[in-house]
């Protein structure tokens, strides 16, 4: 796994802790003093599932300064946002700055941007990347600031913007209810357990029925997890395409199905997935760092997982070895379980 530089401030993250607790609904944008609305006070809201933004500061109509909400009871990071944007004014011209980014290094740096659709034109799309800016700012306690522009050009429209494609937890649990209705014999979904806000951690099996009991030794496990961070929400839509290839008829699906148990923890972090958090558990943890000593009080999700694990481990079933697959943001990354 790559490792993250952050920007550590402690001043600043005692005063974000402080006032960025929640995210902004409805915040209307205007002069201060003015209680007058009109079409281009832009109205912000990230009070949604995988929403985040936490205060919105008014520079004139054409910009905007904008806080994220830190990772709940972890002030050190702050990259997610994930907020929409409506009142606006047809051929409205503005400029966007998030004011208060963690990292030191982003894929802003390298050509990537943020992610935009409207109620007229559901589809993600990146903005072009000429348009945004990702540097240190004096202005801002030395943070990294994120700059793009964008241009409204239908007022009736509510946009959505997103640091990238969000894939939620209520998506995933109506992607598995989906599957559930196929009645395939070589699917088996159960419940490994649940978070500490009672959302569900699904584990499905995929295998040919004959071997949903076998008990031959000869098999092979290959186990696989994502979200263990909530922002590396492109690992969900691989392993969705993972499962999609799956549990089709291709033909090298069903070779895979013949000879291969294969163990899927779909969302190891749905907490943080539905708070909008970019890298910690609701209580601040970041569960890839206890996978040595799990508690099953703070770490549920993690010390159920490694139970399991431990579990396949000493069964006869798959003792010629299992592979654990962690789909990460960009990459598998790999390792024998011994």
């Amino acid at each position: 796994e790559c490792c993250e530089t952050m920007a550590t401030g402690p001043s600043l993250e005692q005063s974000l802790e402080e006032e960025l607790v929640g995210n902004v609904y409805n915040y209307t944008s205007q002069v201060s003093g003015s209680t007058l609305l009109k079409k281009g006070n832009l109205i912000f809201d990230a009070s949604f599932e995988c929403g985040n933004l936490g205060k919105v500061d008014y520079i004139s109509d054409y910009e905007y300064d904008l806080f994220i909400r830190p990772d709940t009871y972890n002030p050190r990071y702050r990259v997610w946002f994930n907020f929409t944007v409506h009142n606006v004014r047809e051929e409205q011209r503005v400029i966007f700055n998030i004011v208060n980014f963690s990292k030191t290094k982003s894929l802003y740096r390298d050509g990537m941007s943020p992610v935009v659709k409207s109620t007229s034109r559901p589809q993600w799309e990146r903005i072009p990347s000429k348009n945004v800016f990702y540097y240190k700012c004096p202005n801002h306690q030395k943070s990294y600031v994120l700059s793009f522009a964008f241009a409204f050009d239908r007022e009736e429209d509510t946009y959505q913007f997103s640091y990238c494609y969000p894939y939620s937890y209520s998506r995933l649990q109506h992607y598995l209810a989906e599957q559930d209705k196929r009645g395939l014999d070589f699917y088996k979904r159960e419940l490994l357990c649940h978070s500490m806000q009672q959302r569900r951690v699904d584990v499905l099996t995929i295998t040919s029925p004959h071997n949903m009991e076998s008990t031959a030794a000869t098999l092979r496990v290959v186990f696989i997890t994502a979200r263990v961070h909530p922002g590396e929400s492109p690992a969900s839509f691989v392993c969705q395409g993972l499962l999609d290839f799956l549990l089709s008829q291709h033909s090298t699906a069903e070779t895979l199905r013949d000879n291969i148990i294969f163990k899927i923890v779909p969302m190891l972090n749905p907490d943080g997935v539905y708070l909008g958090n970019y890298r910690c558990s609701l209580m601040g943890f970041d569960l890839n760092r206890h996978w040595q000593e799990p508690s099953p009080w703070a770490h549920p999700t993690v010390h159920a997982t490694k139970q399991l694990l431990v579990e396949l481990d000493r069964n006869p079933v798959g003792t010629c070895g299992i592979l654990l697959l962690r789909v990460a943001k960009y990459l598998f990354s790999c390792r024998k379980w011994i």
